[in-house]
């Protein structure tokens, strides 16, 4: 049997080697607090695309210096932060690699110093501050930091640029109503509460023509939540913007319990790429070579986004073609090991 995993995958003009992608992972490790690469994120990250993955995906990186979700995340928001995210970019296509950086904003769960923004001054839960309610003005310019990121993603070399519309953060605020209450063009109906994240697409498609991945929680786990329905109408009115892929997530929106198991959220990018007509990622304790290469055979979703696992294992893609019966050129210097 011919593994689909470690078959070859072109989303618009870039062809991925395989099927695995390195999820996006907060590393916490910007450690002056200035969102600039240290020399863990090079190791880090490096690692994976000697170990050989796909698509590495680097992880949350703030848009604005505001919209963290702690002060040691990486940032984007500022020129500086180019010329690291340039030589990280460039270490992993020399190691193999495609890249993707996750743009993000944290809106209510920030945690950083003075005020924090979001659709509606609703705190997460106890432990966060309450945000204040994002004027109209404060929309437009997030909107636009979101635009002006992209272009230096662009600058910086990657290959792919996801919008982090999930776990809570500010885009997923702005798309539930348990977290957005507003009463005006950006609340109320779906139409509504999905103006932002298509006025942050239209924004964004003017400066970047690569391929533009979202990542959704498609379920919020609570009863007066949105649910997997409501995000295949989401999905369809992002494919119609133009975007290539939706990476598919669930949950942290607001504080609830979630039934995990192996593969838990398969079934949600499998309905959203039936019924939405578009290419998912599948992500959630994946684990083994057999379960991801199932889950590509079987049209389950397009990529498999590989996160923890990843930790234990950098070699993982070796790990999974063993079990799969699978030959994999190793780098060059690892020949001799690689048996």
């Amino acid at each position: 049997m011919k593994s689909i995993l470690f078959s070859s995958y072109t989303i618009k003009n870039v062809e991925l080697k395989n099927r695995i992608v390195m999820g996006p992972m907060c590393m916490y490790s910007s450690h002056n607090e200035d969102g600039m690469v240290e020399d863990w994120h090079m190791t880090h990250y490096v690692s994976r695309a000697v170990g050989g993955v796909g698509l590495v995906m680097i992880e949350a990186t703030a848009v604005t210096a505001q919209g963290r979700i702690s002060p040691q995340d990486l940032g984007i928001w500022n020129d500086t932060q180019i010329e690291g995210l340039h030589k990280l970019v460039q270490q992993l296509h020399n190691n193999g690699a495609k890249t993707a950086i996750q743009l993000a904003h944290a809106g209510r769960k920030a945690n950083v110093d003075g005020t924090i923004i979001a659709p509606s001054a609703i705190g997460f839960s106890d432990a966060y501050k309450t945000p204040s309610a994002m004027t109209i003005e404060d929309i437009k310019e997030t909107v636009e930091a979101f635009k002006v990121a992209a272009e230096r993603s662009k600058q910086a070399g990657f290959d792919i640029i996801e919008l982090h519309g999930a776990h809570g953060y500010l885009i997923n605020q702005f798309l539930s109503p348990l977290s957005n209450n507003r009463d005006d063009q950006y609340g109320g109906s779906a139409e509504n509460r999905y103006r932002f994240l298509r006025e942050i697409i239209e924004a964004v498609n003017e400066v970047w023509d690569g391929p533009l991945f979202v990542r959704v929680s498609a379920t919020d786990h609570h009863p007066d939540g949105l649910t997997v329905e409501d995000y295949v109408t989401f999905c369809t009115w992002m494919k119609e913007q133009g975007v290539d892929l939706i990476d598919v997530s669930s949950g942290a929106l607001v504080p609830a319990k979630i039934d995990v198991y192996p593969g838990y959220q398969i079934t949600l990018a499998e309905k959203i790429r039936n019924e939405s007509q578009i290419a998912t990622g599948a992500v959630g304790l994946i684990t083994t070579g057999i379960q991801a290469e199932e889950i590509v055979h079987n049209n389950r979703a397009d990529l498999v986004f590989v996160a923890r696992e990843l930790l234990r294992d950098p070699y993982w893609p070796r790990t999974a073609a063993k079990e799969l019966g699978v030959k994999i050129a190793p780098p060059i210097q690892y020949e001799r090991g690689w048996v």
